[in-house]
């Protein structure tokens, strides 16, 4: 096992993962910005380094200042998080060029999987089904009205290189798909320094749902069940859960063998997500692989009681996985709401600010995973999430009860959050039947369609 570990994140995935080096044993170097010199994770971290200002190509993309930051510190290895360089096989391998290992795949998985159009084509060899679309990347305005001619409107487009929504758009009919072809191009080439961008048949009320992977560099891959991420606003999760409650068995086996495949064809180490499309007729569709850790991993870790950080870090120091596919056990069921520094009723506008009051919930089967604090300043250079609030019941009824009860304890002012949001969720009678599709909230709120983009997380 390591003895040092830098990580090269911020916030609460970042004091996610310093905890669990300190009940491993390993001590933590975290890096932060000028703007983040009071966050939580830098003062339980075990050292810090400031690597540069404020907004994130200063500090938590600007790759020199995080590899001398791991040479100053000679820490043996690097964890990404989520965001930011967890995705960027050129960081991988600049790791692996001055001998830090990347807590993560290998930068080649990272590379395949990241070209979306490439992921299709290696799945589709793979025996795993995708959504009708391109070969490849659509040059030009034409060659989509084509394809769109071919497939059926509605179409989606898609950056090649993208994420998180943006560089996505869904056209109903040709004047619409010219203009937002150009659109996603332009948003792609802003977004990623890549404007290509691929087109697939659009799913009308898809569920939305991944499967947890882990997988050593000994060959041995297996899944931890899926989670249901159907809830979001613009391509952006907001409430996840798991087990999901819209899947057959039949179908989940076939679901979580179907991820193995991925895992398998793109030669996958450490822990890793594959994402499908779930359409009425149960019919599923892989999407792409997240290849880090994600934000709605702590609602595997309730249902199986694996620290997927921790076998991330065991992962790369070289073991092997000392759990097999049939000794996975999903036990009761598990829910997760982002609460984000945002206001819901005013197209989910960030909200940035300081927190005076700041009141987590607590009692059995509660879990928060947050870096904030009274009197935290909430930034405005990155993501508004604040925090995660995690429950676990011994079904879903119980687990919605306790997320209400939870959500009402909690209280952050004066800034607006999503937790008023998250209550009405939970009370619609759609979401307590399960039957949920990615827009669900648009059917609510009014908002959050599939044209939005926002920053993945």
């Amino acid at each position: 096992m390591f003895h040092k570990v830098l990580v090269a994140n911020r916030g609460e995935i970042a004091l996610r993962v310093i905890r669990a080096c300190r009940e491993l044993g390993i001590k933590s170097v975290a890096v932060y910005s000028k703007a983040d010199k009071d966050s939580l994770h830098v003062r339980v971290a075990d050292d810090a380094i400031c690597i540069g200002g404020a907004a994130s190509n200063e500090s938590y993309l600007n790759i020199p200042a995080i590899i001398s930051a791991a040479e100053i510190a000679d820490v043996e290895a690097i964890h990404p998080g989520y965001g930011f360089l967890a995705e960027n096989a050129h960081f991988a391998e600049i790791c692996d060029s001055c001998q830090i290992k990347f807590i993560g795949p290998k930068p080649e998985s990272i590379r395949l999987a990241g070209d979306k159009a490439v992921a299709r084509g290696t799945v589709q060899k793979a025996g795993v089904p995708v959504t009708p679309g391109s070969k490849g990347v659509v040059p030009n305005q034409e060659e989509a009205l084509k394809l769109a001619k071919k497939f059926g409107y509605p179409v989606i487009i898609k950056a090649k290189a993208g994420g998180g929504g943006k560089g996505m758009k869904v056209a109903h009919n040709d004047g619409k798909l010219v203009n937002s072809f150009l659109t996603a191009q332009a948003e792609a080439e802003k977004a990623f320094g890549n404007k290509e961008v691929y087109i697939e048949k659009y799913i009308r009320e898809p569920r939305h749902i991944e499967i947890q992977i882990l997988a050593d560099s000994h060959g041995n891959i297996i899944h931890l069940g899926e989670r249901d991420c159907s809830i979001q606003r613009r391509h952006q999760k907001l409430l996840e859960e798991s087990p999901s409650p819209g899947l057959s068995n039949k179908l989940r086996k076939k679901m979580g063998e179907a991820a193995i495949r991925v895992a398998k064809a793109i030669r996958y180490e450490n822990a890793g997500t594959v994402e499908f499309l779930v359409d009425e007729n149960d019919n599923f569709y892989f999407m792409e692989m997240n290849t880090r850790i994600q934000v709605e991993h702590p609602v595997t870790e309730m249902v199986t009681g694996i620290d997927l950080v921790k076998e991330q870090f065991r992962i790369a120091a070289g073991q092997t996985l000392k759990i097999k596919q049939d000794q996975v056990v999903i036990s009761g069921a598990a829910i997760e709401c982002r609460i984000n520094a945002e206001d819901p009723d005013n197209h989910f506008l960030p909200n940035p600010g300081l927190i005076k009051t700041f009141i987590l919930p607590g009692g059995p089967n509660v879990r928060v995973d947050t870096h904030v604090y009274g009197g935290s300043v909430i930034s405005p250079y990155y993501d508004s999430m604040i925090a995660k609030v995690i429950v676990h019941g011994k079904d879903r009824n119980e687990a919605i009860a306790i997320m209400q009860r939870a959500l009402r304890e909690m209280t952050i002012e004066p800034i607006k959050t999503t937790i008023a949001l998250h209550e009405k969720i939970l009370n619609r009678p759609r979401f307590r039947q399960g039957k949920v599709t990615t827009h669900f909230i648009e059917s609510i709120m009014g908002t959050g369609g599939p044209e939005g983009a926002q920053e993945p997380a």
